[in-house]
């Protein structure tokens, strides 16, 4: 038995972070909901299924993984929205010798196929896994997390941090003799070797544990507060304050104030202003100064913009959701529950839109289309410093978001 990681017709309600990577591969707390499905079947043949524009992609980032593939005749699918826990494999057993969906609500959770089911749904592998295709299996109603709004991986990522860190704290070599850093609850504290922690840093782990991954470098006169978690090559600059449920990618620069935020891989914020209940993709260059505000003034609340939809989150507390390639220019400002497409570039006096469509240029003033060439130039120039080459396969991303995101443009007035 294998299992492949499938999306389904509600990813759309994850724009724009879902615009350039699978589903899975968001991340929430120290891992992405990828790595949390495949460390409860550990071991096990995996697949997986996305949109066809972005098979390309994500085969060279998984080149010995099928995509859009199932080999062999049985294969356990689930859902890349679901925030696995350490119990899922019991929950959703891998051998069950019985063709079943597993469901919460209208949702499918995972469905187990073999035999003429199998090869059924490998008719649809370029379609979502729906209710329809299956209405004689049997159905069993699971209690599993799963994610329908960036914010619920905002929300999720307090608990979440506490499981991945300690799932890392078990596997990984740490060393806290560290010269004039104040630590506090010593024991929650895991840093990986050849992290540089300077003097004066206060790591707080009172309220959650703290992990700081290899090669990464925390400035003097910092405060993390856990839970926290910090990934490979990522530097703090000085006097940064990280407060508790902030997760923060590999190879990034960070500065300023934080909570409870995410903050993807190879992403830049790291001068001051505030940045609170966000999540940043990938890419990003959050100019000087930059706030964002993630409470209003009536504590009402907050209301964004989602797959075409007017939504209530239900929440207190959103801040900014970007998409990935986007920028801001210094003393940028935004507002509550503010979405920002992929690849925009954000600045001007003022308050902008608190829904801004992929490829925006400016801010509150002038809205236009940025245009599809000078995107990609900058792209290459972006990741070249990272010593990463913006291929084929990036450019061909760009143009088709451009084209799917059209529309957005189109009831926004720009042109393009």
């Amino acid at each position: 038995m294998q299992i492949c990681l499938f999306e389904d017709n509600s990813v759309n309600f994850l724009e724009p972070l879902i615009y350039s990577r699978g589903v899975y591969d968001l991340v929430c707390g120290g891992a992405s909901l990828k790595d949390k499905i495949l460390r409860a079947y550990l071991g096990v043949k995996y697949s997986f299924h996305c949109r066809e524009y972005l098979a390309a992609i994500i085969q060279d980032k998984n080149p010995a993984v099928n995509i859009n593939e199932i080999d062999g005749d049985s294969c356990l699918f689930i859902n890349g929205r679901v925030i696995a826990g350490k119990d899922l494999a019991k929950i959703i057993p891998l051998n069950d010798n019985v063709d079943k969906l597993y469901v919460k609500g209208n949702v499918v959770i995972a469905a187990r196929l073999s035999g003429n089911n199998l090869k059924k749904f490998k008719q649809h592998l370029n379609k979502q896994l729906d209710l329809s295709l299956f209405p004689s299996l049997p159905k069993e109603e699971v209690d599993v997390k799963i994610v329908s709004y960036i914010w619920d991986l905002i929300r999720e990522n307090n608990s979440e941090l506490i499981l991945d860190i300690n799932y890392l704290s078990a596997k990984n070599l740490f060393h806290n003799h560290l010269a004039g850093v104040h630590q506090i609850k010593k024991e929650n504290i895991f840093i990986e070797g050849d992290a540089v922690i300077k003097p004066g840093v206060v790591l707080d782990a009172s309220n959650g544990p703290i992990y700081i991954g290899k090669n990464s470098i925390i400035y003097p006169n910092t405060v993390i507060m856990g839970p926290a978690y910090i990934g490979h090559s990522t530097l703090i600059k000085s006097l940064t304050k990280i407060y508790e449920n902030v997760s923060i990618g590999d190879v990034c620069k960070v500065g300023g104030e934080i909570e409870d935020s995410v903050i993807m891989s190879y992403t830049n914020k790291q001068h001051e202003g505030f940045l609170g209940h966000a999540y940043l993709g990938s890419w990003i260059n959050i100019g000087a100064d930059t706030n964002c505000s993630d409470l209003r003034n009536n504590y009402g609340f907050i209301k964004t913009h989602v797959n075409g939809q007017d939504i209530n989150t239900n929440t207190q507390f959103l801040g900014l959701i970007m998409g990935d390639h986007s920028k801001t220019g210094i003393n940028t400002m935004f507002n509550t529950g503010t979405i920002v497409g992929f690849s925009c570039n954000i600045y001007g006096s003022g308050f902008p839109d608190k829904y801004l469509p992929s490829f925006s240029w400016a801010g509150t003033n002038d809205l236009q289309t940025y245009d599809i060439n000078k995107c990609i130039d900058t792209a290459k120039v972006v990741m070249s410093r990272r010593k990463i080459e913006f291929k084929k396969n990036d450019e061909d991303i760009f143009r088709k978001i451009f084209d799917l995101t059209k529309n957005e443009r189109m009831i926004k007035g720009l042109s393009g």
